[in-house]
Parts: structure tokens; sequence; C-alpha cells
């Protein structure tokens, strides 16, 4: 079976991709299973260029495929200056805890969005380096809202689920199932197809 690094320290992130590549004849390890985490200075412009960051750095000090991803979040109608893409957390410099996340965002929801709601999306960014040959790949989740009345749930860490709202099942974050999970699993067989056909070759 073919072996390819995903430069995460993320065991969830790295489970995502795990059972589709498996099936393909391709086992995923992660930084965890080799044992090494090197300091990445994720300074690119977009989710692309900092995939490729960590995705070079790793492919130096291993002989096997290596892929990394990043993201960006996105919100409609907030002005280029305001929008948080890489830096979620982090705004003018400073680094926010979970309650300042909050407060920032649902200010944004009350400047930005119509009727205490604001349309978001994460676009991600995907690198893959094969033999020193580097393949990229974006795609983007569906649409989803922030808005200016927080759920009464948190879920540390993640402050942001406390008001975003599932379009689908309209639904706080904070409140979704895993049977909701499970429902809601999106289809990343693309996501799959590029890393396979990007390691094989």
């Amino acid at each position: 079976m073919k072996r390819v690094l995903f430069a995460t320290g993320n065991e969830t992130k790295a489970k995502r991709f795990s059972r589709g590549l498996q099936e393909k004849g391709i086992e995923v390890i992660t930084l965890k299973d080799i044992n090494t985490e090197i300091e990445v200075e994720e300074n690119g412009k977009d989710a692309i260029e900092n995939a490729l960051i960590k995705a070079r750095a790793y492919s130096k000090i291993t002989n096997i495929p290596v892929f990394a991803m990043d993201d960006n979040l996105y919100l409609e109608n907030v002005p280029e200056e305001k929008q948080p893409g890489m830096y979620v957390r982090r705004v003018n410099g400073k680094r926010l805890n979970d309650e300042e996340m909050i407060d920032h965002y649902v200010d944004l929801v009350k400047e930005y969005g119509t009727k205490g709601k604001l349309t978001c999306r994460w676009v991600y960014g995907m690198a893959v380096i094969n033999n020193g040959k580097v393949s990229t790949y974006t795609w983007s989740k569906e649409d989803f809202y922030m808005v200016d009345k927080p759920s009464n749930k948190i879920n540390p860490g993640y402050p942001l689920n406390t008001i975003s709202i599932n379009k689908k099942l309209n639904k706080y974050f904070t409140d979704i199932t895993e049977e909701d999970k499970a429902m809601l699993q999106e289809d990343e067989n693309d996501v799959v197809e590029f890393i396979a056909n990007s390691v094989k070759n």
C-alpha cells in the first residue's frame, strides 16, 4: 500500500480523507506517526500558498508524498480589509479568546449583515508534493449564516459555532447532533480523487 503524509498534527482532521484514500490503496500517516513537527511560518497570502508552504517544509524531511491543507473564511458584503481570511482568530495583530471572537463577529454581522444574518463560507486550499512535482486544488464548503444572536452554548475552541447556523437544518452549529452530522456529510470524493491522482502519478 502506498503511503502519504498529511502534514497536520490535528488527529480529527487527519481522519478526514483516510477512508476514501484507503479504498484507493493509499495509507494516510500524520506528523504523530513520524514523530516529527517542525516550525513552519505560514505567511502565504491565501489558503493554497499556506498549504504549499507546509507541504514543501515536510517534503524536505521525508521520502514519501506529502499533502497539506489550509482554509480561509469569507464573509459576504464585508470589505476586503475586514475579511478574516486565514486570520480568523487574529484581529489587528491581537489573538482573540473565545468570547472576544464571538463579540467581534457579532459586530460584523450587525454592521454588514441583513436582518441579523451574514452569509459566510470556508474556502480550502490543498497542495500535494510527490517526487518534487507540485499539485494544488481549491474548493469551498456550503454557505452558512453567522447571526447577531448567540446560542446559549459554546464549544470551547470553536466559538464561531455559537453564532453560526446551518442553512439546511436552520440550527446553531452548537445544537447539531451526530445524526445531523451524518446526514450533512459532504461529498469530498473530488478531493480524495485529487490526492490519489497526485500521489500515484
